[in-house]
């Protein structure tokens, strides 16, 4: 336990304390020695917590009657964790960068002595960036209204471009969702929980209405299994192929976080033949097939289907005439 840790446990221990303690029965209770909670109470003392020692039989170290701390038994991580807690261009984008930096100012200002300068070197050592490289950010003229409408629990009329079809949709919001620098709203339509991006909400008026939010709805655990759900579905093209064992991990790192988990089950499954083992890759489209299956090269042999099996014999025909001097035309794989 760290220095400032252990003292906040020592202040809760005294707190609750209904009689005094000695310095040998702390430091049994926080498994240090006795000499480290002398100098603790000293560093408390000085910070300004009311600790004093009662004399005599019975007597011991208390803490005076109806002290609280400011911030009651925040330790330094704790402390640490709320001033990241905040992404910066998240927070502005709801209409919250003043209040963040404000929230942020109070809790420095709150924190004793001996964990603000640790606390306040945070912003000066780590930022977060949350969107993704190459990519511009989205245009959001509607999120403050859809943030009103979550907080406020009022129903929003919206207008949604749906692959280029705008449509007009009453929907109860639920919450909202920050994913890689984009936006999404979680809400029901017809009584069926839906994801919407933002940034394609052309159109939003707060409604009078109230949100009817569902019987325990869980907006973590939703986001979480339908995130799965989606990623799932866009595995639509299978291929079965023999894998060299020792390549499996290159594997894990070129394709899909859910294609991978699919293909660990098999592994974890079945039983390899000698040095290879027969799975089956999912993946989006033939172009992605394609490329993964060439960058495993000879560790991996396609079995089915039969278009991309040709496909990179192909390819390791027109490679092998390239290198022994000859100038066939590839293929550009769309």
């Amino acid at each position: 336990m760290k220095r400032a840790e252990r003292q906040y446990a020592l202040v809760d221990l005294l707190r609750g304390a209904r009689r005094p303690w000695s310095a040998a029965r702390l430091a049994a209770e926080l498994g240090v020695s006795s000499r480290t909670i002398e100098r603790d109470l000293r560093s408390l003392q000085l910070a300004g917590v009311p600790i004093y020692a009662e004399p005599g039989r019975g007597g011991g170290i208390r803490l005076v009657d109806g002290w609280r701390t400011r911030l009651t038994g925040l330790t330094g991580p704790e402390a640490d964790a709320l001033l990241l807690a905040g992404v910066p261009g998240a927070a502005a984008e709801l209409g919250l960068g003043t209040v963040l930096a404000a929230a942020q100012l109070k809790v420095l200002a709150a924190l004793p002595p001996e964990l603000r300068s640790r606390a306040s070197r945070v912003s000066e050592r780590f930022h977060l960036d949350a969107p993704g490289w190459f990519r511009t950010a989205d245009e959001l003229p509607h999120l403050a209204t859809v943030s009103e409408a979550v907080w406020d629990e009022r129903q929003l009329c919206m207008d949604y471009d749906k692959q280029g079809e705008v449509s007009e949709r009453i929907v109860h919001p639920l919450g909202l969702v920050l994913k890689a620098g984009v936006w999404y709203l979680i809400a029901t339509h017809n009584g069926e929980a839906r994801t919407y991006r933002v940034s394609r909400i052309v159109g939003a008026e707060l409604l009078p209405d109230r949100v009817v939010r569902p019987e325990g709805f869980d907006l973590a655990g939703h986001w979480d299994e339908s995130s799965s759900q989606f990623q799932q579905s866009l595995l639509r093209y299978d291929v079965v192929a023999r894998v060299r064992v020792t390549a499996l991990g290159y594997l894990q790192r070129i394709v899909d976080p859910a294609s991978w988990d699919r293909i660990a089950k098999q592994v974890a499954e079945r039983e390899s033949t000698g040095d290879w083992v027969t799975i089956t890759i999912g993946t989006e489209m033939f172009g992605q097939a394609y490329g993964i299956l060439l960058r495993l090269a000879g560790d991996a042999e396609v079995l089915e289907p039969a278009e991309l099996r040709e496909r990179l014999a192909e390819t390791a025909r027109s490679m092998a005439e390239r290198y022994r001097g000859g100038e066939p035309v590839v293929r550009a794989v769309v």
